[in-house]
């Protein structure tokens, strides 16, 4: 098992930006693709950002693609997501996912963290 907890949300407002964290401990941490997801409400949980476990490749949803950009240090076992020009539909809570080897099944998730921009 691995488990995940982030960090980071808040407050800010439109252009702004945060940064979130997600620390992992467990298992074997490079072994593992990891993953944002957020969820506004009434809508779908969507991924938003992903990185390879092998090659350190990132994915960004194209509502975020040149605004946010992750980062993971497999030394840390941490992994961020750097979140700028944030926008209010960006509101949504933030989950850090992991998928073993790259399977796209996420077993784990960490507990989420509220981000919410104002207009």
């Amino acid at each position: 098992q691995i488990q995940l907890v982030e960090s980071g949300g808040g407050l800010v407002q439109a252009g702004g930006s945060l940064r979130l964290s997600c620390a992992a401990s467990g298992r074997t941490f490079s072994n593992y693709a990891m993953n944002w997801f957020r969820q506004a409400p009434g809508k779908e949980r969507e991924l938003v950002a992903r990185i390879s476990w092998s090659t350190g490749n990132t994915y960004y949803a194209d509502s975020v693609k040149g605004r946010f950009t992750m980062f993971r240090d497999n030394a840390k076992n941490t992994v961020s997501l750097q979140m700028n020009s944030l926008k209010p539909e960006d509101t949504a809570v933030y989950y850090c996912a992991a998928d073993f080897f790259g399977t796209r099944k996420y077993d784990y998730w960490g507990q989420g963290t509220q981000v919410t921009v104002s207009s």
